[in-house]
């Protein structure tokens, strides 16, 4: 996942054009300062609490347990409910059509039952408009109503005109009145107006949400307390990770002795933890972060420092993935491709045996994203300028969506392993939109920034040199297209029920992408603007 340009020019082999990163080796040697509570301490509160939050669902009717479990989502503890979810949501479904005189109750039914794979029609929002088709305007004096409706619509899928609607009507009426709205409302407002739930990254949410709710008059002190043990029990396990993958990635750094690629262990570990965050996927967490390190070597060389013949010869070795190909490289990638071969030796002998993962499309993904860089690289060498779609079909498969995608298929329960790594290796809609929805937001924060003199041209500057256009309509074409493409994603989670698991951590990937690059801004390359984020999620306790 590795931001991405293409080729130097063949002639120009470019220094290091990257800050270093603000870790170093911070967590090899960090120790986190003692806490009260001893962790066995801890986990035994946790597991009395669940029995707790148990209860409530017990004796809670389904319309109390829709906001039961919004809650659990917003803090970040669904994930240790999941029965209780499955059962609560089949509640919810078998009376999604009793009549509601609540918007707000209609519109959380309906997002909590989108998000979950389960269709629901947009009408269920009819009896809530007027004669002349449009909202009853009493719900504008209703800013939390407008909240959940506004976050509900935008789990629309291509092709319904009344959610654009409610969009538009929820939008205008919380711009409106988001001056003077009173905290916490005023912040969830703000938030969403900048990015709507559907589309935020789940486990940063959390990190807001959970100070929110201490402010809420009426909250549930079991919840906000199970919430913060989980995150900060949850928390002793990735630094345990952090120390791991730095030490690992340290003796990769230091044996290929590249100096011009980015240094970015914690903030690829970072990215693949915000796609599973969850105690038991440590597996697709590490697996994760390694791909994305690898990519971004590969991702670098290509770009700001190797020939065109340095790219071809790596591509060839690649593809042969064998060590007698190592001859075939300059003198500067032997070490590394050494590294590119051990690595996934080690991956597929550390992989446990109840684990049916074939590490073979692995390996394929990496190959096929080799060789997009290397199309990326001959149209640099030729100075060819792609038109706008041949650029975007090829970039959004380079950005590494594939590579992770599969990779991500690690966590995936062994009953469905073999069906859903299958077909994720396939690269089907869902993995082609989540690329496209991150090389999109990666371009316009190159364009913001101003690209490497190296870079073949973004998909902004192709539409512009196409369509002969200014920047601004650009971007608002781009815009646009995220806009189809998130629209793909929300469709994606009404096909196979079998596959949902697998389309969700895929989404997911979508979502994370707009934490990485929030506010036209590449964090992961520039990683200042991760590293207070890093703090929260991994240093400071709750």
């Amino acid at each position: 996942m590795a931001p991405s340009g293409t080729a130097a020019t063949p002639e120009k082999k470019l220094g290091s054009e990257f800050e270093p990163s603000p870790w170093g080796d911070f967590f090899i040697e960090y120790e986190p300062k003692p806490q009260q509570r001893s962790e066995d301490w801890m986990m035994t509160r946790a597991d009395k609490l669940k029995e707790d939050v148990h209860m409530m669902f017990n004796t809670s009717n389904s319309t109390e347990g829709m906001f039961l479990l919004d809650t659990l989502q917003h803090l970040g503890i669904d994930h240790l409910f999941e029965e209780q979810i499955h059962n609560t949501l089949s509640e919810i479904l078998e009376n999604k059509l009793t009549s509601s005189a609540s918007l707000h109750e209609d519109a959380l039914r309906f997002r909590l039952l989108r998000e979950h794979g389960h269709w629901v029609s947009p009408d269920v929002f009819n009896k809530f408009k007027g004669e002349d088709g449009t909202f009853k305007r009493d719900i504008t004096s209703q800013p939390s109503v407008l909240l959940c409706l506004y976050n509900a619509a935008h789990l629309l899928i291509h092709g319904e005109p009344a959610l654009e609607e409610a969009i538009f009507f929820a939008r205008h009426h919380l711009e409106l009145v988001s001056g003077s709205l009173k905290s916490p409302l005023a912040q969830q407002v703000k938030r969403a107006l900048h990015r709507p739930l559907p589309r935020s990254c789940k486990r940063v949410e959390t990190l807001y949400y959970i100070s929110e709710y201490e402010e809420e008059e009426g909250h549930n002190p079991v919840l906000l307390e199970l919430a913060k043990l989980d995150f900060n029990l949850l928390q002793h396990v990735h630094l345990k990770e952090l120390k791991a993958i730095t030490e690992w990635w340290k003796h990769i750094y230091d044996s290929i002795g590249l100096s011009y690629i980015r240094n970015r262990v914690v903030e690829s570990y970072t990215w693949a933890y915000v796609i599973y965050y969850e105690r038991c996927f440590e597996l697709p967490r590490i697996i994760i972060a390694k791909m994305m390190l690898l990519i971004t070597i590969l991702d670098d060389t290509y770009d700001t420092h190797g020939t065109i013949e340095d790219c071809r010869k790596l591509h060839e070795a690649v593809q042969r993935w064998d060590e007698s190909a190592i001859s075939l490289l300059p003198e500067y990638l032997k070490k590394f491709y050494i590294e590119l071969l051990r690595t996934f030796k080690n991956i597929e002998g550390e992989m446990p045996i109840d684990i049916n993962y074939d590490i073979y499309h692995l390996k394929k993904a990496i190959q096929n994203n080799v060789t997009g860089y290397l199309q990326e690289a001959e149209w640099s060498h030729k100075n060819h300028k792609p038109r706008f779609i041949d650029q975007v079909n090829l970039t959004s498969l380079t950005v590494g969506a594939p590579t992770v995608c599969v990779s991500m298929m690690t966590g995936m329960g062994d009953t469905i392993m073999k069906q859903a790594l299958k077909w994720t290796a396939d690269v089907p809609d869902v993995v082609v939109a989540t690329g496209k929805i991150v090389r999109f937001m990666n371009d316009l924060a190159a364009f913001k920034r101003g690209k490497c003199n190296s870079d073949v041209a973004s998909s902004v500057d192709c539409y512009i040199n196409e369509y002969n256009v200014t920047s601004d309509v650009a971007i608002a074409r781009i815009d646009a297209l995220m806009e189809d493409e998130w629209r793909t994603l929300n469709q994606a989670r009404f096909g196979n029920r079998v596959l949902l698991p697998a389309m969700q951590r895929i989404i997911s990937l979508a979502l994370s992408a707009s934490f990485i690059y929030d506010n036209m801004n590449d964090a992961y390359t520039a990683s200042e603007h991760l590293e207070k984020t890093i703090e929260r999620l991994f240093i400071e306790p709750m």
